[in-house]
């Protein structure tokens, strides 16, 4: 049986895209590169492939503008979807169905699918007016963004083809608002630190005594770290916002043979996220410290240590300028805060790039990675209409 929205274009290129089962975990992206590349055909675009690490495509469909030699926009988004739990689901999640009331169910479509659908359809819709922007455009996907986006953003901008675009300026993804007036942004995202305490002691019976053992170093410095977590909880429960603590969680506990023998090592392991208004030196100098504190034999090693991130100061950028100001004056409104998690805008913004998170999409419930995903086909398209004055205004900056 049909449904009203069977006619519309914008609506089924979304659900085409997302029926394209790019999901975690051994990835195939040709489906999204097949796909991509017809979507420049229909624009009359050119597109280009870059495969800087086998398997997987960086795709950028470009649209040139009236002065090309002025620092370009990149609108980013990445092809990839985390794994879903299929018996939770109302419906199929890479099926695309669109509910009688509305909804479009499927993974992708708030992460982050529907950006990158929104992304071109704003230029399509700018094209088909006949409109002609000041700076060129180009619409970016990218592979791996779930994982960590090594071998895909990271390495793009590493690379001579990202230097040639020439950006002045990204717009990459944010989330939804349940609010049906204000949009969510992020300039910023905290600072990844994810780290492996290794405590040493003698081994010994579990009958004996022991006050320099590897249990009581470990103990030492996790009640050192949950005392920290607690302060940066009190912090969020008087209403500062989660991108702007930083949070401590203990995430794996290692060693010991047996009950009754005392330990040679035991292991801590502890995702940090650090607010990008705490001191990162001074947070890591007072880790080390605890480590000796707690004895002998105890060190500290990283899994991952992020430099520390990047802020764009959106007080002095014309481009987020006019991106607010376009918002506004369709009558809404949009909020600037630190991301809690992380996003390919990072690795912009490492460049020396200004980066915005912004995906248009008011009035919706949080659902990233969540079963469920969805967004009404009303939203979906205001995101279009929204996303196609901001690419006006900002590649006419």
């Amino acid at each position: 049986m049909g449904s009203q929205w069977d006619s519309d274009e914008e609506v089924q290129r979304f659900r085409e895209y997302l029926k394209i089962p790019s999901v975690h975990p051994n990835v195939d992206y040709s489906d999204c590169v097949k796909f991509l590349k017809n979507q420049a055909k229909l624009l009359d675009l050119p597109c280009a492939v870059y495969e800087l690490v086998e398997t997987k495509p960086i795709v950028v469909i470009t649209w040139e503008g009236l002065q090309p030699e002025l620092p370009s926009i990149l609108l980013n988004s990445h092809m990839d979807v985390v794994p879903v739990y299929e018996e939770h689901w109302k419906y199929p999640p890479f099926e695309a169905h669109i509910a009688p009331d509305g909804w479009i169910y499927g993974r992708g479509t708030q992460d982050m699918k529907n950006v990158g659908i929104t992304h071109l359809e704003a230029v399509r819709r700018l094209k088909q007016a006949g409109a002609r922007l000041k700076r060129t455009v180009h619409v970016c996907f990218v592979p791996d963004e779930e994982i960590g986006g090594v071998d895909g953003m990271k390495k793009f901008v590493e690379s001579d083809e990202f230097r040639k675009l020439n950006i002045g300026f990204e717009l990459d993804e944010s989330m939804a608002s349940e609010d049906p007036k204000t949009f969510y942004a992020f300039n910023a995202e905290r600072t990844a630190r994810q780290m492996k305490i290794i405590c040493k002691g003698t081994p010994g019976h579990g009958a004996l005594l022991s006050s320099t053992g590897a249990g009581d170093k470990i103990s030492f410095i996790i009640s050192k770290l949950m005392e920290l977590k607690q302060r940066e909880l009190h912090k969020y429960k008087n209403g500062a916002p989660l991108g702007e603590v930083t949070t401590i969680n203990l995430t794996k506990l290692e060693g010991g043979v047996q009950v009754n023998v005392l330990p040679e090592e035991l292991i801590a392991s502890f995702d940090i996220r650090i607010s990008p208004k705490e001191d990162h030196q001074a947070l890591e100098d007072m880790i080390l410290g605890w480590c000796r504190e707690a004895g002998d034999n105890v060190t500290l090693e990283y899994y991952i240590r992020n430099p520390e991130e990047k802020v764009t100061d959106i007080q002095n950028s014309p481009f987020w300028n006019a991106l607010y100001k376009t918002v506004l004056d369709m009558g809404l409104d949009i909020k600037c805060s630190t991301c809690a998690g992380t996003t390919d805008a990072r690795y912009i913004r490492r460049q020396g790039i200004p980066a915005v998170g912004f995906s248009p999409m008011i009035n919706t419930p949080i659902l990233i990675h969540g079963h469920d995903e969805r967004i009404h086909v009303n939203e979906f398209k205001r995101g279009i209409l929204v996303m196609e004055k901001v690419v006006h205004a900002i590649a006419n900056v």
